[in-house]
């Protein structure tokens, strides 16, 4: 009978030792799984977050470049603009100018300047009408053509208005 204990209990030992590696190589191979799974899930974020950096890098290299060069270009148009606008002023006095400066008259707008050719000497010639363009390109505005086309068409007349004291 003995002997008959010592088999049975050897063999559910055996079977027991069998149940528990069947468990541990299923367990070991789950964790294993488990194990790949967040590490590739780690590494793609990984990846991701090194991607997100490097683009975010590259964005604000781009970003500094290009406000430099808006910048440049800013100033540059605003130096143009401010030369044109001395240039403006300063046209009557250039050699190159055909009337005499004590003639002319700045108004900026729609036209820069008016010329009352002859007026200093006391002799009237004519009037003129000066627009003054600096750059690369003349081009007029649309305010500006519409002034030139009104001129054009000798809509220009002279008018007096006489305001009376009523005392």
């Amino acid at each position: 009978m003995d002997d008959w204990i010592i088999s049975t209990l050897a063999l559910l030992l055996g079977m027991l030792a069998a149940y528990l590696l069947l468990k541990y190589i299923d367990l070991k191979g789950r964790s294993e799984s488990r194990a790949r799974e967040m590490f590739e899930a780690w590494q793609a974020r990984e990846m991701e977050h090194q991607v997100s950096e490097k683009a975010e890098t590259l964005f604000r290299t781009w970003k500094m470049d290009e406000e430099k060069k808006i910048r440049q270009d800013a100033v540059k148009k605003s130096e143009a603009v401010i030369r044109g606008k001395v240039t403006e002023h300063l046209i009557p006095y250039f050699p190159d100018f055909e009337y005499n400066p004590k003639d002319a008259r700045f108004l900026g707008t729609p036209v820069d300047f008016i010329v009352f050719d002859g007026l200093s000497e006391g002799e009237m010639n004519k009037v003129i009408f000066v627009e003054v363009k600096t750059g690369k390109t003349g081009a007029l505005s649309p305010r500006e053509k519409l002034v030139r086309d009104c001129i054009g068409r000798g809509k220009v007349s002279y008018e007096i208005i006489h305001n009376r004291d009523n005392n």
